[in-house]
């Protein structure tokens, strides 16, 4: 039987992520859900693979230098860099579209962090610049202003084209999603805090 490879984030744990396996991601998700933890774990990206325990090995491998601690399965590194090798083993995509958390507070918490807009101007991004969509290089972004882009005619917040673009009903952090000159957004604005 196909298991699945699993990538979550918490925007409680900003910049951190969880790799590891399972059957189901909907039910690893609410066993991760417990007290110690303010916010649920979202689903970036999951994918039924052949060999799960190859798969994982070799991932946790792959990015062993972002390891938080040896004996976890916590990375820092941009999700999305692990999506792309997933895609390259993957059977199917099997990331579940719909946000696993119903509890009103956590959806309040979550559009809270979400509409916090991205600053394409302290990040060196100039209006009139294009993004590339991180999952489909076919899919452009044109910044419009300091907080909103224009995909496809229409004017949004870069975290609701992430998420129109993915088809997901529930809020993404669109800048795990966008990339300028070659590096994700959320990568850039990291790099140049760092430089400061």
């Amino acid at each position: 039987m196909n298991e699945i490879i699993y990538i979550l984030t918490n925007e409680a744990m900003p910049g951190y992520i969880k790799i590891g396996k399972t059957n189901s991601v909907t039910r690893r998700m609410q066993d991760l859900d417990w007290t110690n933890i303010p916010l649920p774990f979202q689903c970036h990206y999951a994918a039924r693979v052949r060999d799960v325990n190859l798969a994982e090995s070799h991932i946790h491998d792959a990015f062993a230098d972002n390891r938080v601690r040896s004996n976890r399965e916590f990375f820092k590194i941009n999700p999305e860099r692990v999506v792309s090798i997933l895609k390259l083993i993957q059977i199917e995509n099997v990331t579940p579209k719909q946000d696993q958390s119903s509890q009103p507070e956590v959806k309040e918490e979550l559009e809270k962090i979400y509409k916090k807009r991205f600053n394409f101007q302290a990040a060196g991004i100039p209006i009139g610049a294009e993004l590339i969509f991180s999952r489909d290089k076919n899919i452009k972004a044109k910044v419009v202003a300091n907080g909103n882009v224009e995909v496809n005619g229409e004017v949004k917040s870069l975290s609701r084209a992430a998420q129109d673009s993915l088809g997901y009903s529930y809020g993404v952090a669109g800048p795990l999603y966008w990339e300028y000159e070659d590096e994700t957004l959320d990568e850039r604005r990291k790099r140049i805090e760092s430089e400061e």
